[in-house]
C-alpha cells in the first residue's frame, strides 16, 4: 500500500528459518520501491482467531485516511480459516511500525455453506454506490473456484452476499484473488472504488491446482453485484495469465502519487529440496513491481517495471542496426552480464518463412511446444532471441527467445524463456521448465517484436511486445555466474534478423536496512 509518503510491502515470511512454517507478516517500507527498510513484524501469530497462522491479505485506505489490513488467521491445527483486521497503533509514526489487533476479531466466520480450509486472502475493499464496503474471499466448492463477496457499513460487522462475485467450475481453490477497475482511455490506474464511466474490470486468481495466476477481463454488473468476463475472457489453465512463469500470490494496489496500479508478485525457488535454501539462508524473492494497465484492444493487461527501476542502470552499451543470419550469435559485452536490463528490438523483412504450426498442438500450452521447438531446433522465422547468464562455451545459458508460425488463419508468436540448460547441477528433482507463452501480435503490417530482460543472478524477468507476454524464470547456474556470466544474441533460423536497437545496462543493487 502508499500512505502518506510511503510505500509499505507486507509479505508472508518465516522469521525462524528459510523453509516454510511460523508465517508472520513482515513488514518492509521504501519512499521509491527500490530502496527498502525492514521493520518488525507486523502481525503474527498472537491470539484465538490467529493462533495458528496469520495468512495473506490486503490492505485499505479508509476515507478518513486511515489504513486497515484485513488478513486469514488460521483458528485450529485443521487449517480453519477466519477473516480477521488490524490497524496502526500510532498514525503518527511516518512507518506504522506497530498494528495492533482489536479483540472484536475475526470479523468473518465461514458459515456452513464454506470450505473452512479454503477461504482465505481478502482483498482490498471498494466502496459501492450505495455506501457499502465490498471484498472478495478465496475460495472452493467441489473443485469449483469462488470469489465469495461480503459486504459492510462499518467495515465491522460483514454479511456475505447470497452469490458470489464471480465462480468457475473445475478450477480449483482460487487464492490471492484481486479485483481491480482499469481504465479503457490511458495507461493511468484507478482506485478500487473508481466508479467512472470508459472503464473495465479485472478478476485474477492463483489457481491452487497449479500454481499459476490467471485473470478475465470483463464487466462488473454493479446493480446485481456480480462480474461478467468478456466472451473472450476465460477462466481458469486455458485463460491468460500475468506471467507464464514462476510467478504467484501476486497483488495489485493504486498508487495515488504516480496515478497508477502496481501489481507485484512473488517468485519462489525451483532449487531441488529445503536443504538448499536452508544452506542458502533465505528462499523467495519478490520480482520487480510492475505497472499495469489495459491493452488498447480492451482484450489483455499489459505490464512494465516501474519507471523507478532506471535509477539502478549503470554502464550503458548501444547497438544499431546489425544483422543476425542463420545460426549467428554475437557476445553483448561491456555490462555486467549477471546483473543487466536488457531491452532489444528485432525487425524481419519478410513472414515467408514462418514455419507451419502444426494443429495437433491446438491443445498444448505454450510450455509444451516451447519443450518440442526449442532454442537450438531450427526454424524459419525463428528462434532469435537472447541467451541469458550464460557460461563462455554455452554449457549453461537460459535462452529468452521468439518464434513465429504460421498457423491457418493468422501468425502465432511464442515467446519462451527456456531454463532446461541453465545449470550443469544435475538433479532430476530440479524444476527447469521451458515456460513460454502466445504474444498477441500483428506482425502483418508491422515486422517487428521487442524485447526487455531484467537478468539478476538467479532470476530472468522477461517482457515481450511491450509487455504484452511476460515471463519469470528462476535459475541456479554454477558456471555463469558474477563476472563469468555472459549474455549472447542469437538467431537459429533462416530468415535473416534485424537487432534495430540494443540497449544494456549494468545494474547495480538497491539499498536495504
Amino acid at each position: 500500500m502508499y500512505y502518506n509518503g510511503v510505500y509499505h510491502l507486507f509479505y508472508q515470511y518465516n522469521p525462524k528459518g528459510s523453509v516454510w512454517g511460523n508465517i508472520v507478516w513482515a513488514h518492509s517500507v521504501s519512499k521509491d520501491l527500490i530502496n527498502w527498510i525492514h521493520l518488525e513484524p507486523a502481525i503474527y501469530p498472537s491470539k484465538k482467531f490467529d493462533k495458528y497462522g496469520a495468512w495473506s491479505g490486503s490492505a485499505t485506505i479508509l476515507p478518513n485516511n486511515k489504513p486497515v489490513i484485513l488478513y486469514t488467521g488460521v483458528v485450529d491445527s485443521h487449517d480453519s480459516q477466519v477473516q480477521n483486521y488490524a490497524i496502526p497503533a500510532n498514525l503518527s509514526d511516518p512507518f506504522l511500525r506497530k498494528w495492533i489487533k482489536p479483540n472484536n476479531n475475526p470479523l468473518i466466520v465461514p458459515d456452513n455453506s464454506i470450505n473452512k480450509t479454503k477461504f482465505r486472502d481478502p482483498t482490498t475493499a471498494w466502496m459501492g454506490q450505495d455506501g457499502l464496503w465490498r471484498i472478495v474471499i478465496g475460495s472452493m466448492r467441489n473443485h469449483r473456484g469462488m470469489a465469495l463477496l461480503y459486504r459492510s457499513r462499518d467495515f465491522i460487522k460483514w454479511a456475505k452476499a447470497q452469490h458470489p462475485l464471480h465462480s468457475s467450475p473445475h478450477t480449483g481453490n482460487w487464492e490471492c484473488p484481486d479485483f481491480f477497475p482499469v481504465s479503457l482511455k490511458n495507461t493511468n490506474g484507478l482506485d478500487a472504488s473508481y466508479r467512472g464511466k470508459n472503464v473495465k474490470h479485472v478478476l485474477k486468481n492463483s489457481l491452487d491446482v497449479n500454481r499459476f495466476e490467471y485473470y478475465t477481463i470483463g464487466m462488473y454488473d454493479t446493480k446485481k453485484d456480480r462480474y461478467i468476463p468478456d466472451n473472450n475472457s476465460i477462466d481458469g489453465s486455458k485463460g491468460l495469465r500475468l506471467d507464464y512463469g514462476n510467478f504467484y500470490a501476486s497483488k495489485s494496489f493504486y498508487d495515488p502519487m504516480k496515478n497508477r496500479r502496481i501489481v507485484w508478485g512473488w517468485t519462489n525457488e525451483s532449487d531441488v529440496l529445503p536443504d538448499d535454501e536452508i544452506k542458502k539462508g533465505w528462499a523467495g524473492i519478490q520480482a520487480i513491481p510492475r505497472k499495469v494497465w489495459l491493452d488498447p484492444s480492451g482484450k489483455q493487461l499489459i505490464q512494465w517495471p516501474i519507471e523507478e527501476l532506471e535509477t539502478l542502470r549503470k554502464q550503458k552499451i548501444q547497438l544499431n542496426n546489425k544483422k543476425l543470419s542463420k545460426g549467428e550469435m554475437f557476445e553483448v559485452k561491456g555490462i555486467s552480464a549477471s546483473q543487466a536490463d536488457v531491452e532489444v528490438s528485432f525487425s524481419f523483412s519478410s513472414l515467408n518463412k514462418a514455419e507451419q504450426f502444426d494443429p495437433n498442438w491446438a491443445d498444448f500450452y505454450a510450455q509444451d511446444v516451447c519443450a518440442i521447438k526449442g532454442s537450438t531446433i531450427q526454424g524459419g522465422l525463428g528462434p532469435f532471441g537472447l541467451a541469458t547468464l550464460a557460461s563462455k562455451n554455452l554449457e549453461e545459458y537460459t535462452p529468452v527467445f521468439f518464434r513465429v508460425f504460421k498457423a491457418q488463419k493468422n501468425y502465432k508468436v511464442l515467446m519462451c524463456s527456456d531454463a532446461r540448460r541453465s545449470t550443469m547441477r544435475q538433479n532430476e528433482a530440479m524444476y527447469k521448465p521451458s515456460f513460454a507463452g502466445y504474444v498477441d501480435v500483428d506482425l502483418v503490417d508491422m515486422k517487428k517484436l521487442s524485447l526487455r530482460s531484467l537478468i539478476d543472478n538467479s532470476v530472468v524477468e522477461s517482457f515481450g511486445a511491450g509487455g504484452k507476454t511476460c515471463i519469470t524464470s528462476r535459475v541456479y547456474p554454477i558456471l555463469a555466474i558474477h563476472n563469468n556470466a555472459h549474455l549472447f544474441v542469437f538467431n537459429n533460423g533462416s530468415e535473416t534478423i534485424t537487432i534495430e536497437t540494443l540497449n544494456a545496462w549494468s545494474m547495480d543493487v538497491p539499498k536495504m536496512h
